[in-house]
Parts: C-alpha cells; sequence; structure tokens
C-alpha cells in the first residue's frame, strides 16, 4: 500500500480507548447481518414467496462474497487508505442491511444482501492490517476476534426473539443495519480526521517488502489452516444441529449443543492471541486441534447421541484454530502493508473453501441418505489442518519470506 496508507499511527495520536471503541464496533457488525437470516428463514421465505433452491442458495452467500470480494479489499484500500475502506465497508453493510426489509421482491433482496456482505467482506480483509499499522495488536486482535465470535453468536440467538416479539421478520433482520450504522460515523470520522492531519497521524515504518505473498510457504499454510477451520464452522453451523436431530435429539438440545460449541469458540477466542505473543512456538496447540477435530466427528459417527456434549466440546476446542489463525495475520507479519496483503490472500480463499463445504455436505448426505461418509471425510480434513498448523507454529515472518 502506498505509504500514506500503510504507516502506523501514533499511539498518542489516536487514543487507545478510541482504537480499542473502533475495534469493538467493527467486530461486533461483522457476522450478526450474516449469521442472522438463517433462525427466521422459514418467515423470510413465507414473507417473501422464495423457494427452497433460493433460500439454500442465499446460505451459501456469506462465504462466497466473503471470498470474492476480499480478493478486491486490499486493491480498494489502497486507493482510499484503510480506515477508509472499513468505513464505506461500514456503510454498504449496513445500507444493504436496512433496506432489504422494505422490498418485497425477492431479486432485489438478494442484490441487497450481497451488497452488504460485500461491505463486511472489506473490512474482514482490511480491519487486521489496520490495527497493526495503530500499535497494541495483542489487546486489539483479542477484541476483534472475539467480537468476530460474539457478533455471529448474537445474530443467531436474538434475531428470532425480536421477530417473536414484533410479529415481524423484517425487523428481526433489519435491527442488524441500525446497529451496524452505528459503527459507521466514527469510522468515517477516523479516516477524515487522519486525512486531514496525515503528518500528525502516521509515522514511518520503512519499505514494504514487494514480493509475491504466495511466494510466502507461512502464507500458504495459513491460508490451508484457515481454510479448512473456516469450511468446519459453516459446516457445523449449518448441518450439526441436524446431526444431532437425525441421532433422535430434540430440536431444543440440539441448539444448545450448537451454542456450547459457540461458547469455547469465544474463550478461544479471547486467550488465543495472548498465547501466541507469549509461546515461542504453538505445536502442541496445532497438534490438539487437529486431534480434536477427529475425536469430535469420530465421537459423532459412532455415538452421537451417548455424551453429544462431548463431542460438542471437542468440535468445539479444534474451532479455536479460527482465532489462532486470525491472530497469526498480524503476528506473522512486521508491515502493515504486509498484514493487509496476507489478509487479502488468506481469507479470501479461506471463505471460498467455507462457501463450498456446506453445499459440498448436503450434496453427499442427500447422495447417501444418512452421514456416515460426511462425518468420515470431515475427520480426515484433520490431517491437513494439522499439518498446516505445524508449519504456521514456528515463529516466522512473511515479510522475510517474500
Amino acid at each position: 500500500m502506498p505509504d500514506a496508507d500503510t504507516r502506523p499511527t501514533r499511539t498518542a495520536a489516536v487514543p487507545f480507548g478510541l482504537l480499542l471503541v473502533a475495534v469493538v464496533l467493527v467486530s461486533l457488525n461483522l457476522r450478526a447481518g450474516a449469521s442472522s437470516p438463517g433462525p427466521v428463514l422459514e418467515e423470510l421465505r413465507a414473507g417473501l414467496g422464495m423457494t427452497a433452491g433460493v433460500a439454500g442458495a442465499m446460505t451459501g452467500l456469506p462465504g462466497l462474497c466473503f471470498g470474492l470480494v476480499g480478493a478486491l479489499a486490499v486493491g480498494f484500500a489502497r486507493r482510499v487508505g484503510m480506515t477508509a475502506a472499513v468505513a464505506v465497508g461500514l456503510a454498504a453493510a449496513g445500507v444493504g442491511l436496512l433496506l432489504r426489509v422494505t422490498t418485497d421482491s425477492v431479486p432485489l433482496f438478494l442484490v441487497l444482501t450481497v451488497l452488504a456482505l460485500a461491505g463486511m467482506a472489506v473490512c474482514n480483509v482490511i480491519v487486521p492490517g489496520w490495527i497493526k499499522a495503530h500499535g497494541h495488536a495483542v489487546v486489539l486482535m483479542t477484541v476483534y476476534g472475539t467480537g468476530l465470535v460474539v457478533g455471529a453468536t448474537l445474530g443467531s440467538l436474538a434475531t428470532a426473539p425480536v421477530t417473536e416479539a414484533t410479529g415481524s421478520w423484517r425487523a428481526g433482520l433489519g435491527m442488524w443495519g441500525l446497529v451496524l450504522l452505528v459503527a459507521a460515523p466514527l469510522w468515517g470520522w477516523l479516516a477524515l480526521r487522519e486525512r486531514r492531519s496525515p503528518a500528525e497521524h502516521r509515522v514511518s515504518s520503512g519499505p514494504a517488502p514487494s514480493g509475491r505473498i504466495a511466494h510466502s510457504r507461512t502464507a500458504v499454510a495459513l491460508t490451508v489452516l484457515f481454510g479448512i477451520q473456516s469450511m468446519h464452522a459453516y459446516v457445523q453451523f449449518g448441518w450439526l444441529p441436524q446431526i444431532y436431530r437425525d441421532a433422535g435429539m430434540s430440536a431444543s438440545s440440539a441448539g444448545a449443543l450448537q451454542a456450547l460449541l459457540s461458547g469455547v469458540g469465544i474463550l478461544g477466542a479471547l486467550a488465543m492471541p495472548t498465547v501466541i505473543a507469549r509461546d515461542r512456538g504453538l505445536h502442541a496447540w496445532m497438534v490438539s486441534f487437529g486431534v480434536m477435530l477427529f475425536l469430535g466427528y469420530a465421537g459423532l459417527l459412532v455415538a452421537p447421541a451417548t455424551v453429544p456434549w462431548l463431542w460438542a466440546l471437542a468440535l468445539g476446542f479444534s474451532g479455536l484454530a479460527f482465532p489462532t489463525a486470525i491472530a497469526l495475520i498480524t503476528a506473522r507479519t512486521r508491515h502493515p502493508s504486509v498484514t493487509a496483503q496476507l489478509s487479502g490472500f488468506v481469507q479470501p480463499i479461506g471463505y471460498a473453501l467455507a462457501a463450498v463445504g456446506p453445499f459440498a455436505v448436503g450434496l453427499l448426505h442427500d447422495a447417501t441418505g444418512d452421514w456416515q461418509l460426511v462425518l468420515v471425510l470431515l475427520a480426515l480434513t484433520s490431517v491437513p489442518l494439522t499439518l498446516a498448523g505445524l508449519r504456521v507454529a514456528s515463529p516466522a515472518y512473511v515479510d522475510d519470506e517474500i
């Protein structure tokens, strides 16, 4: 990125409290709008006259948009600056979420959903680089990773109750647009503030390496780690409750087990950035992620309803690979420009894989009529996840490899 956009901000120029509030607001808003349609999908379909096929395609839009638009985010940030890119992304997401609940047209609803997800995709990629540029990386990445998980959980938990209380799915979905637009003005003000006084807000950190991110083995391994874990997250979000229900459990019990899995992820998001900063190697952690992933799916295969909470806990623990991968984007880079480029390399590919995973699981389940082959294949992905994790476990910098 150009020097004006990639040089880190002086800590004194932007107070830590302001940085913290900005990161909290953006992180909480990057998943709730994407995860909220699921709990009210039946009401949404009835209200718009949406077919089952279109509804199924809509559930794959988050991963698809995060992948495709995320690949363009770094180029966009080069033109307008990282802070402005985040502000524009938040505004687009808020407008999309708000306007889509005002229409009765299915095509327009989908177009506005894509607009909202595109705005979130830009923020997904740029925020880690922005954090790297402004310092306090460990604390802010802890807040950011935790906010992503909490936001996704809130989107799933709060949408249905609001819909029931108001009698309208439009209120349940539309509220996330209002919440999102609360964050946009602060980021817009930060962008204007930095543009008006660039010398006051930035100091040079030297030129960024000019090589291709794809030449870095660490970057490639981190992409594999992030991609496989993202795929599992979307598969578990979309299909795990059904696996439990097909094993004879009630809908409420299956939902509670899904919440248990998500709760473990919140704890992990709080812990992993500090673990990475203090640990010289993460090899034991990476092996444990792979082992727990295998055991979780193996348990669902042989005894899904015997100790179901144990399999949820195992899969939840393996899901700590997600906040770990997010935190490693800043921990394995030095220059903010490289951080942004690495984020723009890792996340689009990872989310593209995440979009394919749930669709492939659905096809396999329909073809076989049960979950056995699906669970075996999911368990076997623990091998590449572990190998990729071991490659990024030792301290290394992408800057040095490119």
